[in-house]
């Protein structure tokens, strides 16, 4: 197989075929497209999920809290606690495991999250660093939001601009390169980005509006979060390539490096399906949140991409663009 998540045919047959529900207490079980689980405690929903961090070098301890954060806001969830499972290569120094605590300590104090507990280790099962962490949240009972609950005439809004993360990533890792060709100062701006990959704001803002469905952009990028929206559905897709926000940092690192920014991973930005799409936009562009109408859910099966004239069919998500740099 290639770098990267399981193609989604083998997950459902060899990992999501394997397991057996038992306890009714759990009311959100994995499927392709979920990336929480969900456990009914009477008046709370306790949503939790779980996440590595295998693309990244620098920030790695940053990304890490976002991400698995993300997914439980993705569900109107506010996150409150995390576990943290850190695995590093031999010939790790005391002072790089301080350095990633402390950016797991500050980026969870930042979204007033507590670090609970977790597992720290040298191994040779690894070359680089591996940061895995568990997010726990609650939400009330009857506001949980799935990325499996788009409907059909639904508007689909995505928050900030593709590729984020990605963008993010590559100008850490490959600072010297990009400054080369583009300068120091469009490098610092790539990676600032780094700063606006939560969406744990947009998530709660959005659970509280009401919608149908969300789910925070990771690995896949955009089209692959679309895709799973609605393949969790049940349910087709349009979207617009020109309507898709990119950054101009993006836009240059993606052509720099013959990748796809659609296709970028992409926290920091959040696929939502709504009815009112242009209420929630002006909702969360009140709060500071730039969002932007790119589709609707349509009751067919296909899942379509128009550029320009042309009408293309979203393929379910391969690996990320990211490996190819």
């Amino acid at each position: 197989m290639e770098i990267g998540k399981v193609p989604n045919d083998i997950l459902n047959k060899t990992v999501l075929g394997k397991l057996n529900n038992k306890r009714s207490e759990v009311i959100l079980r994995p499927r392709v497209g979920e990336d929480c689980c969900a456990v009914d405690f009477d008046n709370y929903t306790c949503v939790l999920s779980n996440d590595p961090v295998t693309g990244a070098i620098n920030e790695v301890g940053r990304i890490a809290v976002h991400v698995s954060c993300n997914d439980v806001a993705a569900c109107g969830a506010e996150p409150l606690g995390l576990l943290v499972t850190i695995l590093a290569p031999p010939g790790t120094y005391d002072a790089d495991i301080e350095t990633i605590m402390t950016q797991l300590s500050e980026t969870a104090d930042s979204l007033n999250v507590d670090i609970m507990g977790g597992h720290t280790e040298i191994t040779t099962s690894v070359t680089r660093f591996v940061i895995v962490t568990t997010a726990i949240g609650k939400v009330p009972k009857n506001k949980l939001v799935t990325s499996s609950g788009a409907k059909e005439g639904d508007s689909i809004i995505l928050t900030k601009t593709a590729g984020m993360e990605g963008t993010a990533i590559i100008a850490h890792d490959k600072e010297k390169i990009l400054s080369e060709k583009f300068g120091e100062e469009f490098v610092n701006r790539a990676k600032a980005f780094i700063e606006n990959i939560s969406v744990v704001k947009e998530g709660i803002i959005a659970g509280r509006f009401g919608v149908n469905a969300m789910h925070d952009v990771t690995e896949g990028g955009v089209l692959g979060a679309l895709w799973e929206v609605a393949e969790a559905s049940g349910k087709g897709l349009v979207t617009y390539y020109e309507s898709i926000p990119v950054a101009h940092e993006t836009e240059k690192i993606c052509r720099l490096y013959s990748i796809d920014p659609l296709r970028l991973i992409s926290s920091g930005c959040m696929v939502i399906t709504c009815s009112d799409g242009e209420g929630l936009v002006k909702e969360l562009e009140s709060n500071g949140i730039k969002a932007t109408i790119i589709g609707r859910i349509t009751g067919e099966k296909e899942k379509i991409l128009y550029k320009g004239n042309k009408a293309a069919i979203i393929e379910q998500p391969g690996p990320d663009e990211l490996f190819k740099v």
